[in-house]
């Protein structure tokens, strides 16, 4: 990899572009980092089309920080952190939509519970846990470059998953996305969608949490989505979009690291807000000239 602090200023040249393509097909650990980007890309794009459309964005922050919980467990009693963010996430999840819809306690108020008490279990066993405690920031920061074949299996199947689950089920997943109400009206199983995609959004959660670690993770889920949805109206374009931005901004973000040593995690949720920063400035200008044309 090349390290220039000057670079982070400059224009990628052709020769730079080359030499990152050529470098994947020699290094086994940069196949996995792309073929990550690319599987994740599909996975927070899905997902995060539909927890913007439901509006989940703030419970999606609340299952990612209680995942830690899960990592802190693991890490205590010795098995696979990624299997215990996933028990931890999941049973977070469902637990938390049971007890906000017997209408205990508020939905903000309770996400805010499970996000504080969730990093507190993280960090209380993980002190507990006796010598080094390795692959840490791993999670907390993220560390695409350190993706494992076994994982980048579990994303693949976690896709495979999504796209079967949207394409069999996807007009009562947007009918409760949009408006819970109207899907009862429709005889739609509301509840069972919504634990469903719980779950689901806690699987994918733990996928991606490789990539850019905890605390940037939601970025993933939300700013793709938004970005399309400026450019699109169906839901189905905008998850389609969403995708397509996801993957452009990990690759992307995967070239700055490639080329000035900043952390990819962090670089991939630069290039996807300047990629929403871009969008917006571009449906402004749009909208602009329609309203000039108008009043022609």
């Amino acid at each position: 990899m090349r390290s220039s602090g000057a670079a982070i200023y400059t224009y990628p040249t052709r020769l730079e572009v080359i030499d990152f393509i050529s470098d994947i097909s020699r290094f086994a650990f940069l196949q996995n980092a792309l073929t990550a980007s690319l599987l994740c890309g599909i996975v927070c794009g899905i997902t995060g089309s539909y927890i913007v459309a439901r509006r989940l964005v703030f419970l999606s922050g609340g299952i990612t920080h209680a995942s830690f919980g899960g990592i802190g467990m693991a890490c205590y009693f010795g098995f696979d952190p990624l299997l215990g963010a996933l028990l931890f996430s999941v049973a977070s999840a469902l637990g938390l939509e049971r007890f906000i819809a017997a209408g205990k306690v508020r939905e903000d108020s309770a996400i805010g519970v499970l996000w504080a008490l969730g990093m507190a279990v993280g960090i209380v066993f993980i002190f507990l846990t006796p010598g080094y405690t390795p692959n840490l920031m791993s999670f907390l920061f993220g560390s695409i470059l350190t993706i494992t074949t076994p994982l980048l299996w579990w994303s693949a199947a976690l896709a495979a998953v999504l796209v079967l689950l949207f394409g069999l089920w996807g007009r009562n997943i947007i009918f409760v996305a949009f408006d819970a109400g109207f899907a009862k009206t429709q005889k739609i199983r509301v509840a069972v969608v919504d634990a469903v995609m719980l779950a689901v959004v806690a699987a994918s959660v733990v996928i991606t949490i490789r990539l850019v670690g905890v605390m940037l993770l939601v970025s993933l889920f939300t700013i793709p989505p938004l970005v399309s949805a400026s450019v699109a109206r169906r839901f189905g374009h905008i998850t389609a979009g969403a995708v397509a931005v996801a993957v452009t901004g990990l690759v992307t973000g995967l070239f700055v690291s490639y080329r000035t040593q900043l952390p990819p995690g962090a670089s991939s949720v630069i290039v996807l807000v300047a990629l929403y920063v871009m969008a917006r400035l571009f449906k402004a200008a749009a909208t602009r000239r329609r309203l000039r044309r108008a009043d022609r």
